[in-house]
This record gives structure tokens, sequence and C-alpha cells, in this order.
């Protein structure tokens, strides 16, 4: 079967499972699978053969998006693109991922976080849908962030970095000193999955709603929160992971993070309208590849352009 419209591919990069979809959008995936995250060549070899059948299957692609996890490189100038940078995940340093993929396909291919393709999903099909600046956090085995500004994703010297910036961190309240390898108590250090388990001794998900790890962890998140609305006035702020699914998590952020603003931020999404202004994912598991899809169509329509002005001139 020959495909006549756009077809493009995704891929979620995470440190633990890959997952590769062929579509459009939310309405229309055609065929997705998931895999464990092992070598660098091993897994990008079952990606790059999952769209090679694809292929048959469904004709050309015609873009690919990578929504990696990180740190990366996606600044296409870079001698460093497409590759992962220093990361706790074994054997995936300076992994030349999009190399890789490049290898193997003749296409426009738009390489990011998968927190930013995250951003990008929940802002075009989720429960970001018509704000901007939108920010999306994922808190989990670590935490991340990406925003979406202006319709673009955010980039500067590499990527956001919001899982590492600092907190303030009371040692008398909580003298647990942090679980980053980098910088030991930033916000990833003190409140991601594994600093939970290492501080109290036992799995988050088997803490009881009413126990003391929870106000703590809310603590903190609604810090970050603060720093984050302060520093890009976002819109909308979505709470992805494993850890916001406590129920009693995201009412308690919502309220720290009034208590922290204060009144200083005149808007009524902080004032009175914070339980639809921090808000759990709409596109669940999914939007990480969605936005993955949504990457590859921008890289594809940009090409697309540069292909019009070349021919023009």
């Amino acid at each position: 079967m020959v495909n006549k419209t756009p077809l493009f591919g995704g891929i979620e990069g995470g440190g633990t499972k890959f997952v590769c979809a062929v579509g459009t959008g939310p309405d229309d995936l055609r065929a997705e699978v998931r895999f464990p995250t092992t070598r660098p060549e091993e897994t990008m070899g079952r990606t790059v053969e999952f769209f090679k059948q694809q292929e048959k299957e469904f004709g050309p692609l015609s873009a690919l998006g990578f929504a990696c996890f990180g740190p990366l490189d996606p600044q296409p100038a870079s001698p460093t693109y497409g590759q992962v940078l220093p990361t706790p995940k074994p054997g995936w340093t300076n992994a030349d991922v999009v190399g890789l993929l490049r290898s193997a396909f003749d296409l426009p291919i738009s390489f990011d976080t998968d927190v930013n393709g995250a951003a990008m999903a929940e802002g075009r099909w989720g429960a970001a849908q018509g704000c901007d600046p939108v920010i999306y956090l994922t808190i989990g085995t670590g935490i991340g962030g990406g925003a979406l500004v202006n319709g673009k994703l955010l980039h500067g010297l590499i990527h956001p970095e919001m899982g590492h910036i600092s907190l303030p961190h009371d040692r008398v309240r909580d003298p647990y000193p942090g679980n980053c390898p980098f910088h030991g108590d930033c916000f990833e250090g003190l409140a991601c999955g594994p600093a939970l388990e290492k501080r109290w001794g036992a799995p988050a998900e088997t803490f009881a709603p009413d126990h003391p790890a929870w106000d703590l962890e809310a603590h903190y998140i609604a810090l970050a929160l603060a720093s984050y609305i302060y520093t890009l006035s976002p819109q909308r702020i979505v709470l992805g992971g494993g850890v916001p699914q406590q129920p009693q998590l995201i009412p308690l952020i919502r309220q720290k993070v009034q208590v922290l603003i204060n009144g200083y931020v005149q808007s009524p999404q902080i004032l009175t309208k914070i339980d639809s202004y921090i808000v759990p994912p709409a596109l669940a598991g999914r939007a990480g590849v969605l936005g993955a899809i949504a990457m590859a169509e921008q890289a594809f329509h940009a090409d697309s352009k540069i292909g019009l002005i070349q021919n023009v001139s």
C-alpha cells in the first residue's frame, strides 16, 4: 500500500524502554512497539528494523521525530548534535543516536528531549491545548522538564534542565543528603522516586495517603513550580511521571504553590483557577511518542519550505 499523504515516525527513547510508532497523531497511530532500552547499537537497531517494516506496510515515511532521554545535544550546528551527553545510563554517553538513524533513513529528523516532546504533544493534543507557554514536568526515576514557548520547543546552550535547579533544603526537617550524582540535593536529588525510597526506606507506592512523605514531596515540587512560574510565566503546567499519579499529591502541590506565590502573580490561574492550571497529562503514556510524531511533522514542513526556497532561487 503506497502512502500518498505525509506519514511520520516517532520515537520516545527512555532510559528503561523505547516506544516507536507510525502515524500522524493520537487518532491515527497505525503501528506501535515497545521494547527495553539495552545497548545503543542494539536498541537503535530494533528501532530501525521497526520503521523499515512499517514502510513495507504503509509506504515511505516523510520524517522522523526522536524524543530521547537526556542530557543530549539538540543543536544541529553543534559537532555533537544528535548525541547523548554524559549520562548515568551505562553505555549511552556520547552515543550518536541520530547518526545511527541517518545511516538507515534519508529523511528529515527532529531530535529533542523526551520531556520537550511531551510538552509539544500535550500542547497540541492534550491537557495544554490552546496554551503557550507550556511546561511539562515528569517526576519519576528522574525529574525533567520541557517547555513550549511561542509554538517552539525551548533550547539554549542545550535544553532546559528543570530537574536540576537548586531548592531550599531545610536539613533539620529533611536530613536526607540527596540522590543526584552530580548535584546531591538539587530538585531531582530531593524529589525523584529513588530519593523517596532511600529517604523513607520503602517504595513510594507503598506509602499511605497520609504518609509524611507526601507533604514533603509536595513542598519540593511546589518550590520548583513557583520558580518556573516566576521565570517563564507558563499558561499551564502539566505534571507527568509516576510520582504525581498519587491522587493526593497534585491537590497538595496546588495549595502549596498558592501559599508560596502569596498573591504576587495576579492571575486568575493562580488565584482562583489553579485546579485547571496545574494538571495531570491527558495523553497518559503516549505523550512522548506523540510529541515525537509532532516533531517529525514540524521537521517535514521545515524541510519542504527549504526545498521550495531553493527551487525558487
